[in-house]
């Protein structure tokens, strides 16, 4: 193999994980950018600037503003798989599995920053949250008719812990030690899911 042969070659090998590290900046930029100023106010002048890379960089991989945003919104929740959980230890199980996903994860914290503000953002949330814990609401609860329901409390519990302790940071909420948030709301996140309907 002569020397150009084994420069294109390393290029080659390397192109991915340059391309994927170019993926990876504007992502992390833009997941910062938008939970900082919301969808309206965020460029991508200002998203390429904290990423290090021409704004033209940005349109490059995902189009325009919206593509970043929806890419930036595409949240997994990683649930336990319905056929593995315990029904009678749903809620303990459910909420120390929300509380290592917010505290690993700040696309969670930028779904919730922006879908509070903007309707895009407010609908991609609600997919995510109603497509991935309507399964285990079906899975544990007495009446599947009113699963989504249940789904939706759960939600509901959840979702108003993180607003106030992982983004408006309440001094109280932000004090808990993981063990008191479970040992709080498993009990309400059981009830949602495993009691009678009233």
């Amino acid at each position: 193999m002569n020397g150009s042969d084994s420069r294109a070659t390393e290029s080659g090998s390397r192109s991915p994980r340059r391309s994927d590290a170019t993926r990876n900046a504007i992502l992390t930029a833009a997941r910062e950018r938008f939970a900082a100023d919301g969808y309206e106010r965020a460029t991508i002048r200002a998203i390429a600037k904290d990423a290090g890379i021409d704004p033209s960089m940005v349109m490059r991989y995902y189009g325009s503003k919206e593509g970043l945003f929806a890419t930036v919104l595409d949240a997994d929740l990683r649930m336990p798989q319905p056929d593995g959980l315990d029904p009678s230890e749903v809620g303990r199980v459910l909420v120390g599995h929300f509380l290592d996903l917010w505290e690993e994860n700040d696309v969670l914290t930028v779904l919730l920053r922006v879908g509070v503000t903007h309707p895009a953002g407010a609908q991609r949330m609600q997919g995510v949250f109603r497509d991935q814990i309507l399964p285990v609401a079906l899975r544990c609860c007495p009446d599947p008719e009113q699963a989504p329901v249940r789904a939706a409390l759960v939600a509901s519990q959840m979702l108003g812990m993180a607003l106030t302790r992982y983004v408006l940071r309440f001094e109280s909420a932000s004090a808990l030690h993981r063990e008191e948030v479970v040992a709080w709301l498993a009990p309400t996140v059981q009830r949602y899911l495993t009691a009678p309907n009233p």
